[in-house]
């Protein structure tokens, strides 16, 4: 539940960001621009059907698979939703410092051509993107959990309650706690949290003798932490820790760590060029 509040808080903030931007600037900007408010509703409507309309295929189409099928779908949408949360933090890390900056430059665009569509059409991409990550973060998530739909929903409402305080309190004290910080710290849990679901598909691919185990189990540290316990395996779905780990999954969670600092450090500006990220 706890890993389920986290993603739809962290990812209903980044879409609060963009929203929030973009209405600030509307609703400041004079009379002109405040005629492009409507087509920003617009597209926040059209991005939470687009998002709502991928959950309900993504739950369709794996109801229809069966046997092995629906195993290999599964499998693939773990590793796919680590694969996103990792892409998404280099994005954030790329794009995060320019954002506020090159919306405002679209927008002023829109107004001097008073063509408020593409208004709309940034406002649904961005909350569409942001849904479908979610859709597929919390199917991921869904696959190593026995919380019922109804313990999920509720962390689900919960989590947004929250990202909506959080938007919130940040806008009132962004010279005590800006963005910057907050993206920061909350990308080292996304990242834990992709290695998590990067292990789980590893578990499941080992389980079908889709790849080897090697060394079934290299130690056992269950007396320190087990992680069939409730604290445990919150811990395991958070960082990707296991208890009895095979060699497999040690060798690709310490592959994982490289390859994923590797590839981020390349998304980090340069201390000269760095700047403060839009509040």
């Amino acid at each position: 539940m706890g890993q389920v509040m986290f993603i739809v808080w962290r990812e209903s903030v980044e879409a609060l960001l963009v929203v929030g931007i973009l209405h600030a600037w509307l609703k400041n900007g004079g009379v002109d621009a405040r005629r492009g408010l409507p087509y920003l509703w617009a597209g926040v409507g059209i991005g939470i059907v687009a998002a709502i309309g991928l959950g309900a295929a993504l739950l369709g189409f794996s109801e229809i698979l069966s046997g092995d099928a629906q195993d290999y779908f599964q499998i693939t949408m773990v590793l796919l939703a680590a694969v996103l949360i990792v892409q998404m933090v280099y994005w954030m890390r790329k794009h995060g410092r320019t954002l506020k900056r090159e919306m405002e430059s679209s927008l002023k665009e829109n107004l001097k051509s008073a063509n408020w569509w593409g208004v709309t059409a940034l406002a649904a991409l961005a909350i569409a993107r942001e849904g479908s990550e979610t859709v597929i973060f919390l199917y991921g998530l869904g696959l190593g959990q026995h919380d019922s739909m109804a313990m999920m929903v509720l962390a689900a409402v919960i989590g947004f309650a929250l990202a909506c305080l959080t938007f919130y309190l940040l806008q009132l004290g962004g010279k005590i706690f800006s963005w910057r910080r907050f993206f920061q710290a909350t990308e080292v849990i996304l990242l834990f949290l992709a290695a998590g679901l990067l292990l789980t598909g590893i578990d499941r691919l080992m389980s079908l003798d889709i790849i080897p185990s090697l060394i079934d189990p290299l130690w056992d540290s269950s007396a320190l932490l087990d992680d069939s316990s409730t604290f445990g395996n919150l811990v395991a779905t958070l960082t990707g820790y296991r208890a009895h780990p095979a060699l497999m999954s040690l060798l690709v969670y310490v592959g994982y760590w490289v390859l994923v600092l590797l590839f981020l450090k390349r998304a980090t500006p340069k201390k000269s060029s760095q700047a403060q990220l839009a509040t």
